[in-house]
């Protein structure tokens, strides 16, 4: 019934956006394309026909796809991809997530709400390892998976897993990327139905004839822009996950580069601000950041204050039933520039887009403080931080 209505919303949008395209006069070719030099391209149609094309500015734009672990590859069935995970006809009674990034967790909280017994491996010393999400919503989210029985094991491997009747043996092994005392942690044994690898993504450049044009891709495969989203060759551009992770690869993300390419093929002169970035995570409970975090802003030697609001005072969050989580702002002591906004909690991934305005726009906590929050509504726990941050809390 799942697949079903995601089929049903996935062909409304992909109509939707058909509807968009014809209506503003783009052409839709589907097939293959291949750049056979400069301003020519080759396409082989779904249909097996062939056509050629000319361009004046060729927009890249062909992604990135899941990153296998060597020795165990993709089969669709005992070790899944993200891809294949999101095809399966019946959630299956356990799972093991390799990888406790983004795409790990989500997957996490999605499989523990279909009755799967999860156990999460991450090779680092927590979940959701990255600079741009702070410490505490880490925390918060490896407590709330395990009242909801995930398994977790922060700083562990996979060492091997063999297939067996049924399912697979896992083996865990201490990570070899942390350092371990002088009692390292013991290996484990796990008896699972599959696994699942989140562990990063690949770009998609193979066989596009990127040499014919002379267009580099560094040590990884990723495509170099700059702030214009211009590649090293003159009208040429490069779009989304073909860019790294030195970049954002987040769907908004591409969207606002494809956005300034466009504009940039047609004469204009816009760069894209990767400092006001949002960061949206779906997990239980959601996870939702934008700016620096506290420890980046204290390496960077800024003067900082911070404060945090539980979102167990907010009465909406009561109404809901979906009373944990915080929300943090970072701010610049002195000032009270907001530099940073990290939640955890109910709808947070809706919430973040007021501290992205607020980040963007300077704005101070006094400004957001004095800002009318309708109740009830999640939204004022917002505005009580802020009031926090200023030592004048409404709700302690």
């Amino acid at each position: 019934e799942v697949q079903a209505r995601k089929k049903r919303i996935l062909q409304l949008e992909q109509r939707g956006i058909e509807g968009l395209l014809k209506r503003h006069g783009v052409i839709l070719i589907r097939g293959w394309g291949r750049i056979e030099g400069k301003g020519r391209l080759s396409i082989q149609g779904e249909t097996g026909n062939n056509q050629k094309l000319s361009w004046d500015h060729l927009i890249l734009a062909t992604g990135s796809r899941p990153t296998a672990l060597p020795g165990f590859p993709f089969d669709g069935n005992r070790f899944l991809s993200s891809d294949d995970a999101l095809t399966l006809e019946a959630a299956p009674s356990s799972l093991l997530i390799v990888g406790g990034g983004v795409i790990g967790c989500e997957f996490a909280s999605i499989f523990a709400s279909f009755g799967t017994q999860v156990v999460l491996v991450e090779a680092l010393d927590r979940l959701l390892p990255l600079p741009s999400v702070d410490e505490s919503c880490s925390k918060t989210l490896l407590r709330e998976m395990k009242k909801r029985k995930i398994q977790c094991y922060t700083g562990y491997v996979v060492k091997d897993a063999e297939k067996t009747e049924g399912g697979l043996t896992a083996r865990l092994v201490p990570s070899p990327f942390l350092e371990t005392g002088p009692q390292p942690p013991s290996p484990k044994e796990l008896h699972v139905d599959g696994m699942l690898v989140c562990v990063g993504r690949r770009p998609t450049t193979e066989d596009l004839g990127l040499e014919t044009i002379g267009l580099k891709v560094d040590a990884k495969g990723w495509i170099p822009v700059d702030a214009r989203m211009a590649t090293a060759v003159p009208g040429v551009s490069a779009i989304g996950d073909l860019l790294g992770p030195e970049k954002v690869m987040l769907a908004h993300m591409a969207s606002a580069e494809g956005l300034v390419a466009a504009e940039n093929a047609l004469g204009g002169n816009q760069k894209v601000n990767y400092n006001t970035v949002p960061g949206a995570i779906f997990t239980t409970p959601e996870v939702a950041n934008v700016g620096l975090t506290e420890s980046q802003a204290r390496n960077q030697g800024i003067q900082i204050h911070t404060e945090t609001v539980l979102f167990r005072t907010n009465s909406k969050a009561h109404v809901m039933g979906e009373i944990a989580g915080q929300a943090k702002i970072v701010s610049e002591e002195g000032t009270g520039r907001i530099l940073g906004v990290h939640m955890v909690g109910p709808r947070v991934t809706d919430l973040i887009a007021e501290g992205t305005l607020a980040v963007q726009m300077n704005c101070t906590v006094d400004q957001l403080a004095r800002t009318i929050h309708a109740h009830p509504t999640l939204s004022e726990i917002m505005v009580e931080t802020a009031y926090k941050v200023l030592e004048r809390p409404i709700h302690g």
